[in-house]
């Protein structure tokens, strides 16, 4: 998340990551996918539970790291997935503010 943010606030002076804004981009539906319009359709509207790819059904760990301790502790394999999801979901790169935004908030538990 420290990495995020430093690109976020060298983009935009003064930013810190806000938990809120994290919960908000989560559950936000932005109907790119019919089938993955929001995170939530794959890792369930509680993030430290199991969830299952809403197109293949594949069983998918916890996001949330209390619940999954090795989620975001690989930066490659976390950008990969962030990349992967969403351009998925959100159908765009997400931006460095916007990722630690939601690392933020699943790191928080709220």
């Amino acid at each position: 998340m420290e990495t995020y943010a430093a690109e976020a606030a060298k983009q935009a002076p003064g930013y810190q990551p806000s938990g809120e804004r994290g919960a908000a981009l989560y559950s936000k539906r932005f109907g790119v996918s019919e089938k993955m319009p929001a995170c939530t359709a794959c890792h369930t509207e509680t993030p430290d539970q199991a969830g299952r790819h809403a197109v293949t059904g594949k069983a998918i760990k916890p996001l949330g790291p209390r619940a999954e301790a090795a989620r975001f502790t690989d930066a490659a394999k976390t950008e990969k997935w962030f990349r992967r999801n969403c351009s998925e979901v959100v159908g765009r790169e997400c931006s460095a503010a916007e990722k630690a935004d939601f690392i933020l908030f699943l790191t928080e538990g709220k």
